[in-house]
């Protein structure tokens, strides 16, 4: 028989036959004994680890019932408690099936330290406690915690001003409101915590809607994702329409109106203005419990189909966000109060009869005393009404909370070919003789941009001078010989070449990023140019690129590992709402008629999470139509007074001699803005003593405080362009002075 040769085996192996050999050496009279089991002995392995258990012999005394009764009280005196800090939870205090007795309680503490508090209920007599039903009692509004904490003070201000808006507190009957901060003081985050507050919670202990909606511009939408994504963690799922075809648009809005409840699984849809026109009629099928118009100042024309769309949306309360709201054009202001608040102002003509009529009438210069005095008692009466449902904070309040900012303008004499392309244009199209009763003509508004993009660089007018369309005849004779548009040459234009210097000594001098900024995509390729030449990185936005893809640039630029040096920027495309805090330096190259396109723009560094001081470059060029622009813009928001955003309706806040001064060329002054403010300060163009106390500069320019010549420079990147022997005149205006630092 074959045996196993295994270690284990043998040693049993050898174990055994030791046995056997001990049982023939015993007795014989002896029998072998059976081996006795654990079973059959009664007795357990015992480990000599183990210590033996004792065996109780204490019995429990016999207790009269009043002592064990006692006993059993002592024991429930003392209930089940959940073991988390303060937990004032349900838990311990009903059970299932059976309706909790007492009064109701808010979702959060509202004794908190730091609680943000936006309602109270009333405060109730003892008599009043008893008689009043316990499930209809009030309760507190308290916001998440989560949220307070972040929240600063203007911040909270804000809150508290939206949740009563919205709910009928501050105009019974009206739930809208406008949200007029200016850029970076936190908008966004006031209107999600106003969003996620109503979504939880109410005086009734129960949500205030199921469903709220944010409408914003495409550029913004992944922005607004991202936003509620940061401040809401996981707490909620917002639905962000970003792209996709039709039919899968339909799909997703179709389905985000048929969710019912009071936990709905995306109760915050995200869409672009673009999007909700297209799909407006699956959006008007339902109802919606809030929606946010952010960039809202889209909605200032009631006749245009997208505030048609919103306006026919099935929502009480609406909100409506706007960092540039339109200040005195009634039928613009008009029309973002009736979206927000409908009825508020009563119809357009009970409006125009009531309010702008008189107001008209008012401050019309050959107003009789009467007459005045009448616009300004409507003026002040549409002022109040509105205040009511508007709140404004200016940024100054930023300083307390960003680096300093430092906006200089920056006023670039024209090159020779530039100046003499000018001059001939001027001569040959004539467009002061096109004016005709104060009416300015297609011709003109034609004449305005080209000239607009010879300050630029003349090669965005090369095509014309090829084709010699009106005002360019033989002015191809004028470029050197053998120019081509396929490269640029920045020493052909004054703004380019000063655009050229300072990008060059940032890039040489620090590790700053930089914000280029243009009304024309036409400029932005002359940029691409210039920075495939100096082999800068850079990335562009502009109309043409997708939602998506704007999102991840954004995000990749602010990086602080990403290797671009510059963001190029359409201002038309992306100028509002876009946080670009990974660049401290912004160059805005052209103005826009619009201040407040230009304010959005240079809006985009100096905001929340901003470590750097911030240096704005407004580049003018010098004498020419764009310091007539730039004039026009500081007079308008020097005097509260209406806004242009078209060429279209230049003429609408243009004398006729002010037109006619529009096409002019002053080519003997370091700055016609600077003259034309009549400066206290500068003598022969140098600063040599500070204003008169309790005086500025006079004039409706008086925001120009500080001039400066190269000894004035406190910008190192500007002072190295100046040794370049460029010619500048700045304007300097910085945070730090209003905060009283020397």
């Amino acid at each position: 028989q074959r045996r196993s040769l295994a270690p284990s085996q043998l040693a049993k192996r050898k174990a055994g036959d030791e046995e056997e050999e001990e049982e023939r050496h015993l007795p014989t009279t002896r029998k072998r004994q059976k081996p006795v089991s654990e079973t059959e002995s009664g007795e357990c392995y015992r480990s000599p680890f183990r210590k033996p258990l004792a065996q109780l012999t204490n019995r429990p005394h016999c207790l009269d019932s009043s002592q064990h009764e006692a006993f059993i009280r002592s024991i429930l005196s003392k209930p089940f408690k959940v073991p988390i800090p303060n937990y004032k939870g349900p838990l311990g205090l009903r059970a299932l099936g059976i309706k909790r007795a007492g009064l109701r309680s808010p979702l959060h503490d509202p004794f908190e330290e730091g609680a943000l508090v936006l309602y109270e209920p009333p405060l109730l007599s003892a008599h009043d406690q008893l008689k009043i039903d316990k499930d209809k009692a009030p309760v507190h509004v308290v916001v998440d915690p989560v949220l307070s904490r972040v929240l600063r003070p203007h911040q909270r201000e804000g809150v508290k001003f939206l949740w009563d808006c919205v709910t009928s507190r501050r105009i019974p009957g009206s739930h809208g409101c406008i949200m007029a901060d200016e850029m970076g003081l936190g908008k966004t985050l006031q209107c999600i915590t106003l969003m996620w507050t109503l979504l939880r919670q109410s005086p009734d202990c129960k949500p205030e809607i199921e469903k709220a909606m944010v409408v914003s511009p495409s550029s913004l939408v992944r922005n607004w994702y991202n936003e509620v994504e940061k401040w809401l963690g996981g707490r909620i799922q917002p639905l962000a329409i970003d792209g996709g075809s039709k039919e899968e648009i339909d799909r997703k809005l179709v389905g985000f109106m048929n969710q019912r409840g009071l936990r709905v699984p995306s109760p915050i849809l995200i869409i672009s203005y673009e999007t909700f026109r297209l799909h407006a009629e699956a959006l008007q099928k339902g109802s919606v419990g809030l929606v946010i118009c952010d960039e809202g100042h889209r909605l200032k024309n009631s006749e245009n189909q997208t505030y048609q769309a919103l306006n026919s949306l099935n929502t009480p309360r609406r909100v409506l966000i706007s960092g540039t709201p339109i200040q005195n054009d009634l039928l613009e202001y008009f029309s973002l109060v009736h979206f927000v608040n409908s009825g508020i102002l009563g119809t357009a003509q009970e409006f125009k009869r009531h309010f702008e009529i008189p107001i008209l009438k008012g401050r019309d210069a050959d107003a009789s005393e009467a007459e005045r005095h009448k616009g300004e008692e409507r003026l002040k009466e549409l002022i109040s009404i509105v205040n009511r449902c508007l709140i404004r904070r200016t940024s100054d309040i930023l300083s307390k909370y960003l680096p300093v900012k430092i906006e200089q303008v920056v006023c670039c004499r024209l090159t020779p070919l530039q100046a003499e392309l000018y001059k001939n244009f001027l001569k040959q199209a004539k467009p002061v003789e096109e004016l005709k009763e104060g009416k300015i003509s297609v011709s003109s508004l034609s004449s305005i941009t080209s000239l607009k993009k010879l300050c630029n660089h003349p090669a965005l007018i090369h095509d014309k001078c090829v084709e010699e369309e009106e005002g360019f005849m033989g002015a191809l004779d004028l470029f050197p010989a053998g120019y081509s548009t396929k490269s640029v040459e920045p020493q052909l234009s004054g703004k380019m070449l000063v655009l050229d210097y300072i990008l060059a000594v940032t890039k040489s001098t620090s590790n700053d990023k930089v914000v280029l900024v243009s009304n024309y995509t036409q400029t932005l390729d002359l940029f691409e140019k210039l920075c495939r030449n100096r082999r800068y990185l850079y990335v562009r936005l502009d109309g043409t690129m997708s939602i998506k893809k704007r999102a991840k640039i954004v995000e990749r630029f602010n990086s602080a590992s990403s290797p671009e040096f510059i963001f190029m920027l359409s201002s038309k495309a992306g100028g509002c709402g876009l946080n670009l805090i990974g660049a401290n330096r912004l160059v805005m190259f052209d103005p826009d008629w619009n201040p407040a396109n230009d304010e959005q723009a240079m809006a985009r560094v100096w905001r929340d999470g901003q470590k750097k001081t911030c240096y704005i470059y407004r580049l003018l060029s010098t004498g020419t139509i764009e310091e007539k622009i730039f004039q026009r813009q500081t007079h308008k928001k020097a005097l509260s007074s209406c806004v242009v955003d078209e060429e279209q309706d230049v003429e609408r806040h243009f004398s006729l001699g002010e037109l006619k001064e529009l096409f002019t060329l002053n080519e003997t002054t370091t700055s016609d803005t600077h003259d034309k403010i009549k400066c206290r300060r500068c003598v022969n163009g140098h600063q040599v003593r500070p204003p008169p106390e309790g005086s500025d500069c006079t004039s409706d320019l008086s925001q120009w405080n500080h001039c400066a010549d190269k000894r004035g420079l406190q910008d190192s990147v500007l002072k190295a362009a100046w040794d370049a022997a460029v010619t500048f005149t700045f304007h300097h205006h910085s945070h730090e002075e209003q905060r009283g630092i020397p």
